[in-house]
Parts: C-alpha cells; sequence; structure tokens
C-alpha cells in the first residue's frame, strides 16, 4: 500500500487517496471529473482499478476485466466518456503490463481496450518511464506500384 509523507501533518495511504491529494495540489481539479456525473465515474473506474486490477489473481481474472473494459470502451474515447481523467491515467499504469504480455490476436479481440490504452500511452506525460506497448503489424505489402 502506497504512503505518502506531508509536510504538514500526517501521512497519506492508498493509491486513490494520494493520487486525488496529488491531483488537487497540483491545481488539475478537472482531472478528478467536472460535472457530478463524471466525478462518479473516475471515483467508479479508481475503485475498479485498486479492488478488480490490482486484486486480480488468475488468467480469468485479467480475461473479465479486459471483457468489462471492452465493452465499457465501445463507445467512448475515455473511461468517463470524452474526457481524460484520474481513471486513465491509473488504470494505464494498472493495465501496462498486462498488455505488454498481450499477444497481437489477443489486443485484437480486446479491440476498444487496445485503442484506448495506445491513446492513453501517447497522451502527453503519461507514459514516463514505461515502455511503448506495440499494437500494430507491420506490413508485409503496401500499396505502391
Amino acid at each position: 500500500i502506497p504512503v505518502l509523507q506531508t509536510n504538514n501533518g500526517p501521512g497519506l495511504t492508498g493509491l486513490i487517496t494520494i493520487a486525488a491529494h496529488l491531483v488537487k495540489q497540483a491545481k488539475k481539479d478537472q482531472l478528478l471529473g467536472s460535472t457530478a456525473e463524471e466525478k462518479a465515474v473516475v471515483q467508479q473506474w479508481l475503485e475498479y482499478r485498486v479492488t478488480r486490477v490490482d486484486g486480480r489473481a488468475s488468467k480469468e481474472d485479467t480475461r473479465i476485466i479486459l471483457e468489462d473494459l471492452n465493452i465499457h470502451l465501445e463507445d467512448k474515447v475515455y473511461l468517463a466518456r470524452n474526457v481524460f481523467t484520474l481513471a486513465d491515467v491509473l488504470m494505464y499504469y494498472g493495465l501496462h503490463h498486462v498488455m505488454m504480455d498481450l499477444t497481437v490476436q489477443e489486443k485484437e479481440k480486446y479491440l476498444n481496450v487496445s485503442r484506448w490504452f495506445n491513446h492513453i500511452q501517447h497522451y502527453p506525460g503519461v507514459r514516463q518511464h514505461l515502455s511503448n506497448v506495440v499494437f500494430i503489424k507491420n506490413r508485409l505489402y503496401t500499396n505502391a506500384h
């Protein structure tokens, strides 16, 4: 469990608590959602990250998580519809090693997750030190004549 020691008071414990605190310190409150609905959706996905993604124990758990996300992202750019939020960032970090291990065929099976993940990893400032996850197959032929 992560702990953040602050200068003015007791330390903060827990991924969501620390992340929300840092977002507020950086005056980037929009990352927590702007409307009541967005805030609820962000909170929902942050909880999902901690309870489901971090708590997964088997390949079956991973498959269910990817299926859940794939269905949710079917008609959305980001987890909170069309708004980039903290939920996207933390879910990206929670799934990075999972996406690294997927075959090209598995990535194609979870096309909406792959599209979202690739978009998030190229969002300015998100990927940091993590390696780039490759999604595009090399083309054997070109359209050139």
